[in-house]
């Protein structure tokens, strides 16, 4: 196919795929430049934080943990309830706002650079194919090859070391789902009580290994939402892994004792192309599948130092100043989007600041009005859900704020564990006499460690009293 019916129908398939349809396996060169130093510092330090992330304790507690199953959620040492859902969802669309923020700024490189499924890809998976099978070119022969000794050998090996990267990825995924030592006890502890976990094991091992090993940049192109939305993210000002086609083109490669004046930089040494990990040409401008790894800027670097060239003929830049020489300017949207940001950042912040370690409820147990008691006295009863957020247990009390009420709880035990959840029953009791109406209002407060915590207001039942 030539360079013209290449750049007219480039956007009618995939670069990973052929004009049928048919899937193209992708063998990316790896190129070591600068930028790619840069990627593997970044992805050592994620790599480190992630595997020792579930033994990082903050006064006890996890800096990571998120069990769903029992509820149970820590971030940062801090714990959360289910009753503080609203600041997870709070954090959630900040959190989105956040990266359709990046991304109008800055592209796609949190893809390229940050994204787990690259990192680990990149960094990880591609480095141990690298070491086993050779760099590209013999990856390509060797899947050629028929099936021999040297294949079998290689490919038996590359999968147990991807199975094995595999399940150590599944141990330290659970690891922050369960808490390690949760998940250590089910390993190590009777095979029965422990089958869950390993089944469990299994199956992110074998999602991992088909995702790595098999799936691959499909998860970047057609399964990552965030992907599927980019294109309408980006705008002309974004700043993305771009083409300078107004100094690089007419493309041509360079020929001895043949003018060059008329040729642009670029001299169609389709290294940019080679080095994609989801196989498009950049040269044809900003495209879906490109998830800014800046693979293809190093690889050009490297050609532009070797003919003499200025480096920079692929770099980070917008399509406006490619055309135009604008340079970058905040746009209504950039600022509109920094706004909304913002405004989501103090509420959170506010939010957080103003979240007590203990939360109460007070709330009449449904379905019951008033009893009578001896003596001519007439009773309510009432539950207090109390949750103790914090890393110290505490000494709880109610008392009755409206004269007149005599409170009596039904535990004597006014202790509050440290994070925990504790139900109480307490009656309100009241002289028959000297209740008017049907109903009346009445307050109670909360003391925790012998300070106030909250005021509640409800209602008390009696009957109907006639006085003569």
């Amino acid at each position: 196919m030539s360079n013209t019916e290449t750049e007219d129908n480039f956007r009618e398939h995939l670069g990973n795929q052929t004009t049928s349809g048919k899937r193209i396996w992708l063998y990316p060169k790896i190129i070591k430049g600068r930028l790619y130093k840069y990627r593997t510092y970044l992805s050592w330090f994620y790599l480190l934080f992630f595997f020792t992330g579930p033994f990082i304790k903050i006064n006890g507690y996890p800096l990571l943990l998120l069990n769903v199953i029992d509820r149970q959620f820590v971030i940062f040492g801090q714990p959360f309830w289910p009753q503080d859902f609203h600041f997870l969802v709070l954090l959630l669309i900040t959190a989105i706002v956040f990266i359709v923020l990046f991304t109008v700024i800055y592209g796609r490189v949190f893809c390229g650079w940050v994204c787990p499924q690259t990192i680990f890809l990149e960094m990880v998976f591609r480095k141990i194919e690298n070491v086993i099978e050779g760099n590209s070119i013999k990856q390509k022969k060797l899947d050629a090859m028929p099936w021999n000794r040297e294949k079998i050998t290689k490919k038996t090996l590359k999968f147990f070391a991807f199975f094995g990267v595999s399940f150590l990825i599944s141990n330290t995924f659970l690891a922050y789902i369960m808490g390690w030592e949760n998940l250590w006890s089910k390993i190590s502890g009777p095979f029965m009580d422990g089958l869950t976990a390993l089944f469990g094991l299994l199956v992110f091992t074998a999602v991992f290994y088909l995702v790595f090993a098999k799936v691959r940049e499909l998860v970047c192109i057609m399964i990552c939402p965030y992907g599927r939305l980019q294109g309408v993210m980006l705008d002309p000002n974004s700043m993305v892994v771009a083409y300078d086609d107004e100094r690089g083109e007419p493309r041509g490669k360079i020929r001895r004792n043949q003018d060059q004046s008329e040729k642009g930089d670029c001299v169609d040494c389709n290294l940019c192309v080679d080095v994609c990990p989801t196989g498009i040409d950049i040269r044809h401008g900003t495209q879906l599948e490109c998830v800014n790894c800046t693979a293809c800027m190093d690889a050009c670097d490297s050609v532009m130092s070797k003919i003499k060239k200025p480096k920079g003929l692929i770099r980070i830049d917008s399509v406006n100043n490619i055309r135009n020489k604008t340079g970058f300017r905040f746009t209504p949207r950039i600022i509109s989007y920094t706004i909304v940001m913002v405004l989501l950042m103090g509420v959170f912040t506010y939010l957080l600041a103003s979240r007590t370690d203990v939360e109460a409820h007070v709330l009449r147990i449904p379905g019951q009005t008033f009893f009578e008691e001896p003596n001519e006295i007439i009773s309510n009863m009432y539950n207090l859900e109390m949750v103790n957020k914090s890393f110290d247990d505490k000494r709880f009390s109610i008392q009755p704020i409206t004269p007149g009420f005599e409170l009596v709880v039904a535990d004597s035990n006014a202790s509050l564990q440290a994070n925990s959840e504790m139900k109480r029953v307490f009656l309100l009791k009241k002289s028959k006499q000297s209740i008017e109406g049907y109903k009346q209002p009445v307050a109670v407060q909360i003391f925790i460690d012998n300070r106030p915590l909250r005021k509640f207001e409800t209602t008390f039942f009696g009957p109907i009293v006639i006085k003569e």
